[in-house]
Formats: C-alpha cells, sequence, structure tokens
C-alpha cells in the first residue's frame, strides 16, 4: 500500500472512546505492514491516551470540538503542510479531502448495520478484519504493577457507562462481584478491580460499600493506558456497553459485555475471549419505553438478572476452573 521508506501516515480516528478502541485493528495493521511509516492520529481528547504508545507515532493531534466545526479547520491548518503517503479518515472528513496525499481511505459514509470493526477495516479492504489492539508504555506498565498485587486472581468491573438508560444497576454489580468472588464462588478469593472515570465515583458509593475494603483495587480515575495495562492482568472483565469494555477486549483479557438498549451486533466486545448478555428484552422494545420528551429517561437494563451474567462468565474462565467449579457443584 505504500511505497516510499519513511512514508507519513494520517490516522484520523473518534472522539469516544469506544470507537476509537475499535479503530486500533486498522492501525495495528498498517504498523505491522509498514515498518517504515511514521504517524500522525487525530482523536478525541478523551481517546488521547490510548494512542501515546503506538509505534513510530510522530505526533498526536487532540481534536477538541470547537464552534463552527473549528477543529476541523486546526486539523487541516497543522496538516496541510505534510504531503502524506496515506490518509485513512474514519471519520470521512472534509478536511482529509482538503489534503495532499498519494493514497486515501475512508470509513463508511453511513451507517451500515455491521459491527464497527468490520466498517473500520473495510476502509483499506481487509478481510478478515484485523481484532483491536493497544500498545502499552513502560509510564502505564509500571503504574499498573505499582496498583495491582502479584499473583493475584482479579475480577475487574466496568459498572459505569456514557448514558444512565444503559448502566446495569450498581447494586447488582456489588451482588456479582460477592457471588463470583466468595468461597464457592468461581472467582473465589479475588479480589475486585472498580475502574471508571473520576465524576461516576459517587453513583459507585453502593460497590465500595458492599465489598470489604481490602478486596478493593480502585482504578477510578487513572489514565486509560494504566487502566488498560490493569485491565491486563485482570483474570476476567464484566462491564456495561462502553469504552472500558473495549479497552479490556482490545488488551487481550476475556471479557462479558452488558447489553439493553445498546446494539452487541455493532458494538459488541470483538474476539473470542469475549461474550455478551442482554436483557431479555431487544434493543428496539427497550428504546421503545424512553418517555419522547421531557421525563427523566428510566434505566433499561434492571431485567438483566445477576444469575444470568454468572451465567454468561463461566464459559470465559479457564476449562480447568469451570471443571473445578461443577465438581464442588455436585459434591
Amino acid at each position: 500500500m505504500l511505497n516510499a521508506s519513511s512514508a507519513k501516515c494520517l490516522f484520523i480516528t473518534s472522539n469516544r472512546i469506544g470507537d476509537a478502541v475499535l479503530s486500533t485493528g486498522v492501525l495495528a495493521h498498517l504498523a505491522e505492514k509498514h515498518p517504515d511509516a511514521t504517524f500522525t492520529i487525530a482523536c478525541g481528547p478523551l481517546a488521547a491516551d490510548l494512542f501515546r504508545a503506538t509505534p513510530r507515532l510522530e505526533r498526536l493531534i487532540i481534536l477538541r470540538k470547537q464552534a463552527w466545526n473549528g477543529h476541523w479547520l486546526g486539523l487541516w491548518r497543522d496538516c496541510i503542510g505534510t504531503r502524506w503517503a496515506l490518509i485513512v479518515d474514519l471519520r470521512n472528513s472534509i478536511v482529509s479531502r482538503l489534503l495532499w496525499a498519494s493514497k486515501r481511505a475512508y470509513g463508511p459514509a453511513h451507517k451500515t448495520g455491521r459491527h464497527k470493526v468490520i466498517d473500520n477495516a473495510s476502509a483499506l479492504r481487509l478481510d478478515p478484519p484485523p481484532a483491536p489492539h493497544l500498545w502499552l508504555d513502560k509510564q502505564a506498565e509500571d503504574q499498573a504493577a505499582r496498583l495491582m498485587p502479584a499473583n493475584a486472581t482479579v475480577l475487574a468491573l466496568g459498572p459505569a457507562a456514557n448514558w444512565a438508560c444503559k448502566q446495569w444497576p450498581v447494586e447488582k454489580f456489588a451482588e456479582l462481584a460477592l457471588k463470583l468472588t466468595d468461597s464457592g464462588g468461581a472467582l473465589s478469593g479475588a479480589r475486585v478491580l472498580i475502574t471508571a472515570a473520576p465524576h461516576e465515583r459517587a453513583q459507585l458509593a453502593p460497590l465500595f460499600a458492599a465489598l470489604p475494603s481490602e478486596q478493593i483495587i480502585d482504578a477510578i480515575g487513572q489514565n486509560l493506558l494504566t487502566v488498560a495495562a490493569c485491565l491486563k492482568r485482570c483474570r476476567l472483565f464484566v462491564g456495561n456497553d462502553s469504552g472500558l469494555m473495549h479497552i479490556a477486549s482490545a488488551i487481550g483479557t476475556p471479557t462479558l459485555g452488558l447489553f439493553g438498549p445498546g446494539y452487541e451486533n455493532v458494538y459488541g466486545p470483538w474476539g473470542k475471549h469475549c461474550a455478551v448478555v442482554r436483557t431479555p428484552e431487544s434493543a428496539a422494545e427497550l428504546w421503545a419505553r424512553l418517555p419522547y420528551r421531557g421525563a427523566d429517561h428510566p434505566n433499561l437494563m434492571e431485567s438483566l438478572s445477576v444469575e444470568a451474567v454468572v451465567e454468561g462468565v463461566l464459559p470465559l474462565l479457564p476449562a480447568r476452573q469451570i471443571a473445578d467449579k461443577v465438581a464442588e457443584d455436585i459434591g
């Protein structure tokens, strides 16, 4: 795809954390196939940390939304002076069409109903689509080593989401953690890693109150690459349809995503080490419950039972651990 040595590539990806993570498979493909290429990455501020360890990263441009789409004008100004060997624009923006480039690739202009990983791969006609991939740096690894106990089994929970309607009740996360980590649980004796954004701490108070303080590993407010390094050390991640779910999946941790009003066929965690459980109702049925305007939106995840989530967890655990758990239950 790239003919020149030391080719310069511009990679434009999402503002949202989850969408940005789901685009990293394309970036990893380019980094592997073109070892002499350098990369300039443009993304939103929330996702920026996830790209800081990208191989041969020349520049990270943070797109902070401005009035009248001024952030796109800023990107054009930052990039107009470079002769790009390749521009991959997964935002399908006008800006990338106004830059000099030998080759260009674009994400779909409209919703396709396919998984986002497949949509992103279609920009370069990659089949099979490359899986999302995150690179860690020493700073993230060192901080994770300080936070995570050595040789401990750790259950990671992602109990927050960017929309309250798709957050499984925090009390159910607490019940799940107790069921999995008690003396008869599938992850008996495990520590519990809790991670979320700083502003989400207050809403997670029932989870902190339900678990012994010595069992909790508090990673709230850590930068996302440190969170990824922590998740890499976990036995299992269980969380809402969120960016954290995609980080766990991309770093290789067995991941169970909890879905209700979200669409797992488009945004489910990617990979054979991942699974989803959803509410008994379809996404369409749940969306129909939302008021047209005015009234507070209801929680749409309450019908998902703890028992259903436990059942979803078991296939993601090592076969030996599953066999031991079955033997204990029979005995």
